[in-house]
């Protein structure tokens, strides 16, 4: 997924295309566009695989659960929004710790009236990565993904994932944030996302 800008709350409107057809895997886009300032702010291209139940047994399930976790209020430098409406147990780290952490989340409905498929429920906390991790003081330093991408090695099952996220910073403007996404049965994706680092 590209990020070209801030998504504000307001009108957005959406579209699909099939990119590629195929019998074994298929490449599809979708844009999603600000009403109100005319343009495209995100676009998002995925390689669709054939389910199957067939493969090799998956690894081991974490060791904590979110009962195991502990909660934790966010930062005064941080704004609500998404932050609020997530539900957070901390494993290891804190938003307000700089190094690597590990928490598990609870998304809510994204849309009023409707379930949250179990990929939804995974995407909408991988971009999460870069902030339970992060490398900074978050009241001085912003760190902006520009980009995100998700491997999803299967749909989640139940309502929490567990993010175990780190950042890596470069020299300059330039940071990547990496994460493992658990549920309570083991391993469903793997993410990264290039980062924009810049004082505040």
């Amino acid at each position: 997924m590209e990020l070209h800008g801030p998504v504000p709350v307001g009108p957005l409107t959406t579209s699909a295309t099939v990119l590629r057809p195929g019998r074994s895997v298929q490449l599809v886009g979708s844009e999603l566009y600000d009403v109100a300032r005319g343009r495209v702010v995100a676009t998002a291209t995925a390689w669709l695989f054939p389910a199957s139940d067939e493969g090799p047994e998956q690894p081991k399930p974490p060791q904590h659960g979110p009962a195991d976790g502990v909660p934790h209020e966010r930062p005064t430098a941080w704004h609500g929004g998404y932050l609020d409406a997530v539900e957070w147990r901390w494993i290891s780290g804190s938003v307000e710790t700089p190094g690597p952490g590990v928490v598990w989340m609870r998304p809510p409905a994204l849309v009023e009236g409707e379930d949250v498929s179990p990929v939804q429920r995974l995407l909408a906390c991988a971009d999460s990565a870069s902030g339970v991790s992060a490398a900074l003081d978050v009241r001085r330093w912003a760190f902006l993904n520009t980009e995100l991408t998700v491997h999803v090695l299967r749909p989640p099952v139940g309502e929490w994932v567990c993010l175990d996220a780190e950042t890596t910073l470069g020299p300059g403007a330039v940071g990547l944030a990496t994460s493992a996404v658990s549920d309570q049965a083991g391993l469903v994706a793997r993410t990264s996302q290039a980062l924009l680092v810049a004082p505040r």
